[in-house]
């Protein structure tokens, strides 16, 4: 088994000294560069930029410079993706996003960890578990989604939380650990007042 394949089965791998890894993510890290350093104006270009970072894309993305992540072509995104500035995905494994999430400025998503004992950290061994994030999900500023965590379908994670555990749908969360603040609820479709007719959509 190489690293690699330890690293997409969850086995602790080498992910500082192994070759193959080191060359991967070297060559993401250029596109992720080369992405950074266009022009807001080429959108074509960072299109075929992210085509070639992204393991899949479902539909329209929008994705704000600067944006780095480890390997890429473990990132899956849905219809109608958007993260803004300084998003950070760090991929060693799985990080699926669905349909319609949108992702606010300086969060992080780590499907890497460390190992408890030092000897191992030292040795440059990691551990990498999938994060999977639902449909219609909306990650405020700054927040951590660690390795792991799998966010369900309408959830809102409330800015500056730390996700270390998985949140069901349907609810808002917010904190450090993140935990389920309340849950949605029809009346939240009044909380904001439209400045045409008032329709509800």
């Amino acid at each position: 088994m190489t690293e690699l394949e330890k690293a997409q089965s969850g086995y602790l791998y080498d992910a500082n000294h192994d070759l193959e890894i080191k060359k991967l993510r070297t060559k993401c890290k250029d596109l992720c560069y080369e992405f950074n350093n266009c022009k807001p104006s080429y959108i074509e270009r960072q299109k075929k930029l992210l085509q070639q970072i992204f393991g899949e894309i479902k539909g329209d993305l929008v994705v704000t410079a600067p944006f780095y992540c480890d390997y890429g072509f473990n990132i899956s995104v849905g219809d109608n993706f958007y993260t803004n500035h300084n998003c950070i995905i760090l991929d060693a494994a799985k990080v699926e996003f669905g349909d319609n999430v949108f992702i606010a400025p300086n969060c992080i998503f780590s499907t890497s960890g460390h190992p408890i004992d030092s000897n191992q950290r030292a040795l440059g061994l990691e551990i990498a578990k999938p994060i999977k994030i639902g449909n219609n999900v909306w990650v405020g500023a700054n927040v951590s989604v660690l390795l792991g965590v799998n966010i369900g379908d309408n959830t809102i994670i409330g800015a500056g939380s730390v996700v270390n555990k998985s949140i069901p749908s349907n609810v808002i969360a917010v904190g450090n650990p993140c935990r389920v603040m309340r849950k949605i609820t029809k009346e939240d479709k009044h909380k904001y007042q439209k400045a045409d007719n008032g329709e509800i959509l």
